[in-house]
């Protein structure tokens, strides 16, 4: 599976806001709270980009993509099928991004990030309606419940993030009583998705 495996922490840097890539250690140390509040790279810190309309949306693309841990490619083709289907472009793109299996373990609560929650899957950690599935980027639909394997439910860091994440279920995912459950009540709409882009500049950047 093809990922990023750079350091994080210059992709907000580049983006100039905070992305949560390390969840809830980037409110304890990040090089954007007074530090290093530039770009990297050798030049960072001197240079200053005119900000063009081309530039806001390439940034804007960038941001989600580094949000959700996906790769260029893999991203168009999802802009792709968003595209084709029926209904607003951008909210569909941001739907189908939702509805990523490590994005679902992600909101559950189980992991502090999306990549520890990819990493959850990866390893088998993580079952749909019943069956194992190891695929990060399998999309779930309505209906679907996802839970965590029983030998995972002890482990100490899904206990861990499950007893001081500070994280809000999101309306359109509903939990079991125990809290390594939860089911897929329908797609999100677009306000109650509470990533912070603009997805109308993703599809105009796609648009031309």
């Amino acid at each position: 599976m093809a990922r990023y495996t750079g350091p994080v922490c210059r992709l907000c840097r580049r983006e100039k806001v905070k992305l949560y890539l390390k969840g809830e250690k980037c409110d304890k140390a990040c090089p954007m709270d007074g530090k290093k509040p530039y770009p990297p790279g050798e030049h960072g810190k001197d240079r200053q980009r005119q900000g063009s309309e081309y530039l806001g949306q390439l940034r804007e693309k960038q941001k989600a993509r580094r949000i959700y841990g996906i790769l260029e490619k893999q991203f168009v083709n999802i802009y792709s099928e968003a595209n084709r289907s029926s209904g607003i472009t951008g909210e569909n793109l941001l739907r189908m991004l939702e509805m990523r299996l490590d994005n679902v373990t992600f909101r559950a609560g189980w992991a502090s990030s999306r990549s520890q929650a990819r990493q959850f899957v990866n390893h088998g950690h993580v079952l749909v309606n019943g069956k194992r599935v190891d695929i990060p980027s399998y999309r779930l639909k309505k209906g679907d419940v996802v839970s965590l394997v029983g030998k995972t439910r002890e482990n100490i860091q899904v206990r861990t993030n499950r007893d001081t994440l500070a994280r809000r279920l999101p309306a359109w995912l509903e939990a079991d009583g125990t809290g390594f459950e939860v089911k897929v009540l329908n797609p999100p709409l677009r306000d109650q998705i509470d990533t912070q882009v603009r997805e109308q500049l993703i599809v105009e950047l796609y648009s031309k």
